[in-house]
Parts: C-alpha cells; structure tokens; sequence
C-alpha cells in the first residue's frame, strides 16, 4: 500500500514538474515605459523564472495611450495566453473589458474597485485579480513636513484622465486639510504638457508631490528641471523617481510589487481561480533619499531621515 501511494506521489510530481517544463504564455500589457513599471514587469518575469516556470512572454507598451491599450488588449486575444498581465490601471481595465476568458492578473493600480476590475477587495469575482499600490498619503505627507515643518501650499500635478490619479488626489487633499495644507493642482492630458504644468506651480506652492501618476512619471525629468531652476522642491510617491531626481518618497519598491503580482501569476498558472484570490498588496514601504536634489532645491536633509532611509542616491 505505502509503495502505491508513494508511486502515486511520485506520478503526481513527474505531471506537476512537466507542466512546468511545458511552457506557458503571458502576455503584458503596459501602459508606458518607466522604471517603476518596468521594474514591476522584470520582477514578475523573476519570480517566474525563479519558481521554475518555462515562459514565453508578449511585452506590449501602450504609449500611453488609452486607444492602443485597448487595441493591445484584442491583440492579446489572439495570442491566447494562459495568462494576461495587465500593468497600470488603463491597460488593466482594457485587459478586463476584452479578455472575459483569459485570467488577468494586475499590477500596480490603486483602486481596484473604483476601477471596476473587481466586486470587492476580498472576493473580486470574475476573471481579474492582482496587486495594489495605494500610496501611503498620510505618511507621505509627514515625510514632507519632516523636510519643511512650516509648510503651506503643496503643488500637485496629474493626469485627471487618470482613475487612479483621480482617487490620490481626493486623498491627498483630505490628508492635507486636516494639516492645513493648501493644495494646488496642475493637471495634463499627456507626458509633453508636465514641463508647463511644473512651471505653472512656480509661486503657488513651496513643493510639489507627484503621485503614481504614469503620465507624469513617465516625464519626471521635465519636473526635476523645473525644481532645480526654481528651487522648487519635488517629493514623489514611487521610489524609483528618487533616482530621477525627487528629493525622497516613501513608497511601495516596485520590483517586490512585480514579484508578488509574479507569484499570483504562478498560483493562476498552477489552476488557481482569480474570482477567488483577493488582491494584494505590499505592507513594507521603503524611505528613499536624494541628498544631492534637496541640495540643488535648496532643501536641508534632516538628520531623523539620513539615519531611517533605506537607501540614500549619491
């Protein structure tokens, strides 16, 4: 009896390991290139790897643009994947609204539910799951207030196309009434009007936050040069900015976020139902910092935030 059930065992393992060896489909479906989401993309690409998947991949960047993600989203359909990936909140919804019998996985969209990818946090229902980013607003603001304590007016800028924008900003401005912070918004419809919106701030805010906004991160270095010229001190929401230029954020690390959205890849692949997989997010949030920027900004770095950042830009 002990030798069939061990035969069993074995047969059981040999189908699972020639599943693996088999080869898979994942497609993505990106809404534009920038290192955070790029960073999001390699990492499910990682853990893939890592849990010993053969994987063929579709990488497709949408540009940005609403139309392609959702003309992406029907060339997807045809290369029939085990899995679709959608990366941003845009080609999510494009990925849910085409693929009805295809498993989406998300990455990196805030609100899930307003973004009418699932029912509910726990149960999403259908075909879609994934991972949140929802940014820590209330701790990000007091990040900012550890640089400038006697802070007033706090600069925005956003694509207000964008649902998941739409949603930080509503936060962001409630978190900041209760500080009594003023904020003032600069909004863009695409990456080549964030220059002027960053210009436009110059005498209306003492600093400005850049939210998860991948219209506008996608330009960061159009803001930076603004806050360099100006001594405009720039914070942003997503680590990778740091490198770019912001001063600091306190932020979700987007390479663990690919990773975590990789292991619920792995999970659908191995015959996991995302109907029943509640979304996820990243509980650990990591301290980035810029001294050379905040120098350039006219920014003294306290000494509070030298000893707890995770990682200083030199």
């Amino acid at each position: 009896m002990k030798r069939i059930l061990f035969l069993a065992g074995l047969f059981c393992l040999i189908l699972a390991q020639a599943g693996l060896a088999a080869g898979y489909t994942v497609s993505f479906n990106q809404i534009v290139e920038h290192p955070a989401l790029d960073a999001t993309r390699q990492g499910v690409k990682d853990e893939l790897k890592e849990q010993g998947f053969n994987v063929q991949y579709h990488d497709h960047i949408a540009q940005g643009n609403i139309a392609t993600a959702n003309l992406i989203a029907k060339q997807i359909l045809g290369e029939q994947p085990d899995v679709a990936v959608g990366i941003a909140t845009p080609t999510a919804q494009a990925c849910a609204q085409v693929l009805k019998e295809i498993p989406v996985v998300f990455g990196v969209v805030t609100d899930p539910v307003g973004a009418g990818l699932v029912q509910s946090l726990e149960k999403p229902g259908g075909n879609v799951t994934g991972t949140s980013d929802m940014s820590p607003i209330d701790r990000q603001l007091e990040l900012i207030l550890e640089f400038m304590p006697n802070l007033k007016n706090l600069g925005v800028i956003y694509n207000s196309g964008e649902a998941n924008s739409v949603t930080l900003v509503r936060v962001l401005k409630e978190e900041a009434s209760k500080r009594n912070i003023q904020v003032e918004e600069a909004t863009v419809s695409n990456s080549a009007g964030v220059f002027q919106a960053a210009k436009s701030l110059i005498g209306r805010s003492e600093a400005v936050y850049i939210p998860t906004d991948n219209t506008v991160v996608s330009a960061f270095e159009a803001i930076t040069q603004i806050g360099y010229q100006a001594k405009l001190p720039i914070f942003a929401a997503d680590v990778d900015s740091v490198a770019r230029g912001a001063i600091a954020a306190l932020a979700v690390d987007y390479y663990l976020m690919g990773r975590q959205t990789g292991e619920m890849v792995a999970r659908v692949l191995k015959g996991a139902k995302p109907a029943e997989m509640p979304v996820e997010t990243l509980r650990e949030f990591q301290i980035h910092l810029n001294p050379g920027s905040a120098a350039q900004m006219g920014v003294q770095v306290p000494e509070a935030i030298l000893k707890k950042a995770d990682k200083i830009i030199e």
